[in-house]
């Protein structure tokens, strides 16, 4: 395990060439992350390239973009922190050798970095389709990289910060044969939309603020927390300034798509592109022309985008961790099936922990903080919209 050295495009190149790339470990969400008191900290693994990636960077078989921030802790006499790798280390995780020396070593570095755990949530999978449906198929290497978790200590999460499932969408087929997986009134709301005279464009940077507004709308009207609108500003802007090459041609790696109805903007998704996938982690509606539906023409816009756009794969951002209609995602994950999608189950966030006092301790305080913030976060989102 030693620093990554080389340039950021390099280590995007790196993360990409490598089995389970993900865009919440590209080099522009570390710097997004930086911005708001992660101190980003690169670091790879020699060894024999996985079977099949391309060499990169010498030999390299792991990769881990780790983000470390220190916790002021009164009355303690040395500096803490806490360490988390976002959807990594990457690696192939059905390598148990390599492993091994991956987790040694998180473990070690915790431990030389005070830390009170390192946290990871690599896309490790369990298995894919709903549990218990006739489609569920289990994933033998994802329990074994559980139950090695377990063995050696690491405690399953209870701050599962990024989404555990998720539904993907296949994008090889051609357009008419995924608009043929669609559920058939995902395909009915799709028509109906585009005789409707809902259209769909490429957003510029100076939507930002009404990308933002809209999504402030969404959230006090679904009941979900957001932050405040200079982060969302940071992330648009950071990776709006960096691209990828497509057929001799340059596409930002993330672009907003806006629906709208004689001009007025009434949803949007804000897209972004790694890795041959394309991942939207913001979607934003307003109550006007609901009837139209916009979001169904928006998403099946977004397929084809991505698609034109060389992704083989587009991740719909989260689905229930219990499939039953108690669950609060139950209804985005209806809307998200009907668009042709399949469900990919992972093993979730796991903490190690050097000092298991400590962890209890932040483990306890931390979640009645986190509702006090909640709370606070939802006021001003209200108050920013003059409700």
């Amino acid at each position: 395990m030693h620093p990554f050295t080389g340039s950021p495009q390099s280590w995007n190149e790196l993360v990409a060439s490598l089995p389970l790339p993900h865009l919440l470990q590209t080099w522009e969400w570390s710097q997004v992350k930086a911005k708001y008191g992660w101190q980003a900290m690169p670091y790879v693994w020699s060894g024999k390239p996985p079977e099949g990636s391309k060499p990169s960077g010498g030999s390299v078989a792991a990769a881990a973009m780790i983000l470390k921030r220190g916790i002021p802790v009164g009355g303690f006499g040395r500096k803490m922190c806490v360490l988390y790798i976002p959807k990594g280390p990457n690696l192939d995780w059905n390598d148990a050798p390599l492993r091994a020396r991956v987790l040694d070593d998180l473990q070690a570095f915790a431990r030389r970095q005070g830390a009170i755990f390192v946290k990871l949530d690599p896309d490790v999978p369990l298995g894919r389709g709903v549990p218990g449906s006739e489609d569920a198929i289990e994933d033998s290497g994802g329990r074994a990289v559980r139950s090695e978790l377990l063995r050696r200590g690491w405690i399953f999460s209870r701050d599962q910060i990024q989404f555990r499932n998720t539904v993907l969408v296949d994008l090889t087929p051609t357009e008419d044969e995924l608009l043929a997986r669609m559920k058939q009134k995902t395909r009915y709301n799709v028509r109906l939309a585009q005789k409707k005279g809902v259209t769909v464009r490429v957003g510029r940077a100076e939507d930002f603020p009404l990308l933002y507004r809209m999504y402030a709308e969404t959230s006090v009207r679904d009941g979900f927390l957001i932050r405040g609108e200079d982060y969302y500003q940071t992330v648009w802007r950071i990776f709006g300034q960096s691209s990828i090459v497509n057929r001799q041609s340059s596409v930002p790696l993330s672009e907003p798509l806006i629906a709208e109805v004689d001009g007025q903007p009434v949803a949007a998704v804000s897209m972004f592109y790694f890795a041959g996938q394309a991942i939207y982690l913001f979607g934003m509606s307003r109550e006007a022309h609901r009837e139209k539906m916009p979001n169904s023409l928006l998403q099946w816009e977004a397929m084809r985008r991505a698609k034109a756009l060389g992704c083989k794969t587009y991740n719909l951002w989260g689905a229930p961790d219990d499939f039953n209609e108690s669950d609060g995602l139950w209804g985005v994950y209806r809307f998200k099936e009907g668009l042709g999608g399949y469900v990919l189950r992972t093993i979730g966030a796991w903490d190690f922990t050097p000092s298991p006092l400590l962890y209890r301790m932040y483990t306890d305080i931390l979640p009645r903080v986190m509702d006090v913030m909640r709370a606070r976060g939802k006021a001003k989102t209200r108050q920013s919209l003059g409700a």
